[in-house]
């Protein structure tokens, strides 16, 4: 029996491990980087070792250093999450070869599935060789041979940008995994990513633990999961859980693993085989009434399976909550949380409180599960994955697990910096995720100018943060009723909605009462007015929002709000064609040949900056003159950052 773990990852997914092995009795060991020296899961864990450093490679991918914290730290177990790790064969072996229990499958079996091309070359569907590739061949994708998330691949349509793409690719693949391998497949346009979970024993027991559908991706990377994946023909189904077991068993595998298919036109695509936890088990787990983790710890201790597993029960939904805007390209967005608060997180930041192990849902019904390496006052940094939580429903139908999901995300109360919360809101209620049909891997591509429409109301939101400034501070905003007033009182403030250079422009005066009139915008009264709470009636309709003030924005219930001044600051005006850095970053690329004084075209590629293990590129807004340039690979940016100015050629026309 195991008696001390240490968990070889971070965030969300440590502190998921740690509250199984709290169920399980075992205590639990951290491992941290600089960056994480205040971390939610390093202050669950009951122990926890530094690791030098901040960036990835030098701290969380050091194998030889991980297994050291182990052993200093008396564990007798390894987990590795579902880190870079957890597919390395090498870092499996280490850690069977120091005397330790390795939570995970063998070391063989990782080596066959890790790198996706031996994987496909084993069932038979080898890769393209780039070489060879042809205009009939596109589109095509290209992708890493190791690792997974999105890093390193990238959808080729036009055979001239093959080789950029290839470049590219192979760059952000050796920055996140330290393997630059790549290679090239046919691309499904608009499949359904569907997968199946498997867990086998040491004792030739294999479960298919159903399916799941992962098709709303952004950047290749998932975004909402479901299980059981919905719509699928009986005989699909079946084939899938054949041709899964067939896998693990043809590698002799053990643990949790799961094996994706990209399903188009009756007929699912081998993927890979994942052989780790997935980011979406929580929706295995809330159908099946299971804990993953646990399972892991039993079979790694040698324990059997029983011959078939748990009966299916209900519906699950699971959407990540990511730190990024999605109407800037998914831009990663850093900060204090200073406000972080998910219907069904309980204290510790871990899950359902009271609920025990990672079950189905709340005792006795359905329920809002959340997964989380972040509480309120925590900091999100620019080293590491932008994603804030997971959260997960459970419910009898599918119908109910997605409005129980969505309203449970619009009732968050999320302060700091900008989350996709709207979006994943949005997203499950739009038709093309409610009728099933419609799933497809291309949903954000066809949907995201709709899905990122600001939600309505903030005009509303903008009048009460008004009047609860005015409650703060009466005499900076005008001072109390008066017999004689030569005008109203105006604020204005811009959010997500379009309102013009002015913002949302609200008027407002004090009443002999103590209350306030609202001027502007029309047909809005102020039912109750204090700093924190205000209370405006519209069209009959009152709306209740809660106030609060961090760092220059104002949160009027969900909607964010930035204060216009009434005299612009002269130092905030930037030279037009600016190209500034939309977040904290690294320079990684400038691209070849670019030189200040040289021409560049709309859309050009100009530089590539990476944040919390993306890659993002910058490129020219319109076709002009590079006049500056201020990145250089490896200058770390800060959001805002000037990095380039392009003239553009209506600037340079000289006037008539």
């Amino acid at each position: 029996m195991l008696s001390t773990l240490l968990v070889a990852n971070r965030g969300e997914i440590a502190c998921r491990i740690f509250r199984t092995c709290r169920d399980l009795g075992i205590a639990t060991v951290a491992v941290y980087s600089d960056a994480d020296a205040d971390a939610l899961h390093v202050r669950e864990a009951d122990t926890a070792v530094r690791l030098p450093g901040a960036a990835p490679a030098d701290t969380y991918l050091r194998g030889d250093l991980i297994v050291k914290a182990a052993l200093a730290a008396g564990a007798d177990a390894v987990h590795p999450g579902y880190g870079f790790l957890s597919e390395n064969p090498g870092f499996a072996r280490a850690v069977t070869d120091a005397g330790l229990v390795w939570i995970g499958p063998p070391p063989a079996a990782i080596e066959a599935m890790a790198s996706k091309t031996r994987a496909k070359e084993l069932l038979g569907v080898p890769p393209l060789a780039a070489a060879d590739v042809t205009a009939d061949d596109l589109p095509v994708l290209v992708k890493a041979a190791a690792g997974g998330g999105g890093r390193g691949m990238r959808v080729v349509r036009h055979r001239a940008d093959l080789d950029g793409e290839l470049k590219a690719a192979s760059a952000e693949a050796l920055s996140a995994f330290g393997d630059g391998e790549v290679f090239v497949e046919p691309y499904v346009e608009n499949g359904r990513h569907v997968e199946v979970q498997i867990l086998a024993d040491t004792h030739g027991t294999v479960w298919t633990l159903g399916t799941r559908d992962c098709s709303l991706q952004r950047r290749h990377q998932k975004v909402i999961e479901e299980s059981p994946a919905p719509g699928l023909p009986p005989g699909l189904v079946a084939s899938l859980y054949e041709r899964s077991a067939a896998a693990a068993k043809a590698v002799g595998y053990t643990g949790a693993g799961t094996v994706e298919f990209l399903v188009a036109g009756g007929r699912a695509h081998f993927l890979e085989m994942n052989t780790r936890l997935q980011v979406e088990h929580p929706v295995t787990e809330a159908v099946f009434g299971i804990d993953l983790v646990a399972l892991q710890i039993a079979v790694a201790e040698g324990d059997a399976l029983p011959p078939d597993p748990p009966e299916p029960s209900g519906h699950a939904v699971e959407a990540r909550l990511y730190a990024e805007d999605p109407a800037a390209r998914w831009a990663p967005q850093t900060g204090r949380l200073h406000t972080f608060e998910l219907p069904g997180l309980g204290l510790s930041g871990s899950g359902l409180p009271g609920s025990g192990s990672a079950g189905s849902g709340l005792p006795g019904g359905p329920g809002l599960r959340v997964d989380t390496g972040y509480v309120s006052g925590d900091t999100v940094g620019v080293h590491y994955d932008a994603m804030l939580a997971k959260v997960v429903a459970h419910a009898p139908t599918r119908a109910a697990a997605a409005r129980l999901l969505a309203r449970g995300l619009e009732r968050a109360r999320i302060h700091g910096p900008s989350t996709n919360r709207d979006l994943l809101v949005a997203s499950l209620r739009h038709p093309g995720f409610t009728e099933p049909a419609r799933l497809g891997t291309d949903f954000y591509a066809e949907h995201l100018d709709a899905l990122t429409v600001p939600p309505p109301g903030e005009e509303y939101a903008a009048v009460a943060a008004a009047l609860a400034d005015a409650a703060v501070n009466p005499s900076r905003f005008g001072g109390g009723w008066r017999n004689v007033r030569s005008q109203d009182e105006r604020r204005a403030y811009t959010g997500l909605a379009r309102t013009g250079d002015g913002g949302h422009e609200v008027a407002y005066r004090p009443t002999r009462a103590g209350g306030y009139q609202v001027t502007s915008p029309p047909g809005v009264r102020a039912v109750a007015v204090a700093a924190d709470r205000v209370s405006l009636e519209a069209g009959g309709i009152v709306r209740h929002f809660s106030i609060a003030r961090h760092d220059g924005t104002v949160y009027a219930g969900p909607h964010r709000l930035t204060p216009v001044p009434r005299f612009p600051d002269p130092d905030d005006q930037r030279e037009p064609g600016s190209l500034l850095a939309p977040m904290p970053g690294t320079v990684v690329r400038v691209a070849d040949g670019l030189a200040v004084g040289g021409r560049v075209e709309a859309g050009q590629p100009l530089l590539w900056l990476e944040a919390m293990k993306m890659e993002h590129r910058v490129t020219a807004p319109a076709s002009g003159t590079l006049t500056a340039l201020h990145a250089a690979p490896g200058r770390q940016v800060e959001v805002g950052a000037l990095l380039a100015v392009v003239s553009t050629d209506a600037q340079e026309e000289p006037s008539a």
